[in-house]
């Protein structure tokens, strides 16, 4: 019965994108009935491109409410619709406007980069914004003597240190899914499966490095293995990206690196509420103008520089 109900559900979401030329966007860590249902599945650089390039009206961003902001921001003139205002980012809530400003007084030559993981008011107080899939090329293109306050994230900002040797003033924010993931687990892992290849996101703690191979974006991760003639993964990071693995490479195996890693965010959207959403054209993604124009910036200096 409940799969006979998700395929009319399904149909009513295909028509109603017909009438309202909406696309759906999904990020790799929804739940897998959201991947399959969706236009584009990416991570956040990947899907702040995709934002730019579509002619649709109407679009529908299954992920956190940052990323609905970033296309909403990239995007003005289109509708873009979240079917759950609940499904926020504990990391991007750990940084706000005011404290920023204030750091920013203290250090009044510093450049503002900042992790695309973050509000559109702290975008806005940015000189240039960051996924984890280029941090590390846009952070070595800046120039040598530039001071740079790197937020919100200290675990990318700290990667980043470690992989481009430049001094950075961190924010002190994190993601608590990827600071769950502990050095013990991937120890384990690694004797039990000693041929796999370990593939972590770079907001997990800098002390695994390590243990990991390499350091990827969830786009760069399904890159990698793709590419790679290996067949054996660990895989270190939320475990939604599972989905699309598998599905993308069913003749290779995947290692959960940490059974914690699920982001109860990540997690909310389901189909019926992309379909209410829909039928309803719930929940707007609203902006005042100026503070559009002032996001923009940040995130399209970043598109130029990642080109």
């Amino acid at each position: 019965m409940a799969f006979l109900e998700n395929e009319v559900m399904i149909e009513r979401i295909n028509a109603l994108k017909k009438q309202l030329d909406a696309v759906i966007l999904a990020h790799n860590y929804e739940l897998a009935e959201i991947q399959e249902i969706a236009d584009y599945t990416g991570d956040s650089l990947e899907l702040s491109i995709r934002a730019t390039q579509i002619s649709a009206r109407t679009i529908l961003f299954c992920g956190v409410t940052f990323m609905a902001e970033t296309a909403k921001v990239l995007s003005p003139d289109k509708m873009v619709l979240i079917p759950d205002l609940q499904a926020g980012c504990t990391m991007a809530n750990m940084a706000d406007a005011e404290t920023l400003r204030a750091l920013k007084e203290k250090h009044p030559g510093a450049m503002v980069v900042t992790y695309v993981n973050s509000t559109a008011e702290v975008k806005a107080l940015s000189d240039i914004c960051v996924t984890s899939a280029n941090a590390e090329k846009i952070v070595r293109q800046l120039p040598g003597d530039q001071e740079i306050i790197f937020v919100p994230d200290m675990n990318l900002g700290q990667n980043v240190i470690n992989s481009t040797g430049r001094k950075m003033i961190l924010w002190d924010g994190f993601c608590p899914v990827h600071r769950r993931i502990t050095n013990e687990e991937i120890k384990r892992r690694k004797q039990e499966y000693p041929d796999a290849i370990v593939l972590a996101h770079p907001e997990c703690n800098p002390s695994i490095a390590p243990l990991v191979d390499e350091f990827l974006s969830t786009g760069g991760i399904c890159n990698y293995v793709k590419n790679s003639s290996h067949d054996k993964f660990i895989i270190v990071t939320e475990m939604g990206i599972f989905h699309r693995l598998q599905k993308e490479n069913p003749d290779k195996t995947f290692i959960v690196g940490s059974p914690q890693a699920i982001c109860p965010y990540m997690k909310l959207i389901r189909l019926e509420d992309v379909l209410r959403c829909l039928e309803k054209q719930q929940y707007q993604i609203e902006l005042p103008a100026d503070l559009i124009e002032k996001a923009a910036r940040p995130i399209r200096k970043m598109l130029e520089l990642s080109k």
